[in-house]
């Protein structure tokens, strides 16, 4: 069963502010099980990984609040480079509403409709804007 990871550390915190639609966020998709051309496999290392290919797939970041269940966006992310695994999105606008520590996950659909989910989660910190 293939892992997918992504290149950031899951210990990094997105801080944003409510009402934010940038940063853009880029992400790179890698299997932790297939060594990258030139490299040996170190299932510890991500940067011995190989990309995972996104081509005709889809990819999406669902956000929740830390401690909640109920799933409050989900932004399909632009695929830029998909034999690289990269992938790309912006929030749309009304994403960050309310103030607190929210969670996201990963999740890559491949064209021929098997879903795969990054096992960790991403963090987000977004406080109130002044306004």
């Amino acid at each position: 069963n293939n892992m997918v990871e992504l290149i950031m550390a899951y210990s990094d915190t997105i801080k944003l502010v409510v009402g934010d639609t940038l940063p853009e966020l880029t992400f790179n998709l890698k299997d932790s099980n297939t060594a990258a051309s030139g490299k040996t496999l170190d299932p510890e290392d991500s940067t011995t990984w190989a990309a995972v290919n996104l081509t005709n797939g889809s990819v999406k970041l669902r956000i929740r609040e830390v401690g909640k269940t109920t799933v409050l966006s989900t932004i399909t992310a632009t695929i830029s480079a998909p034999t690289s695994g990269t992938c790309t999105l912006i929030f749309p606008a009304g994403t960050w509403t309310a103030a607190g520590t929210f969670e996201g996950e990963i999740e890559f659909t491949k064209s021929d409709g098997n879903i795969q989910t990054v096992q960790d989660f991403i963090k987000f910190k977004v406080r109130d804007d002044f306004d």
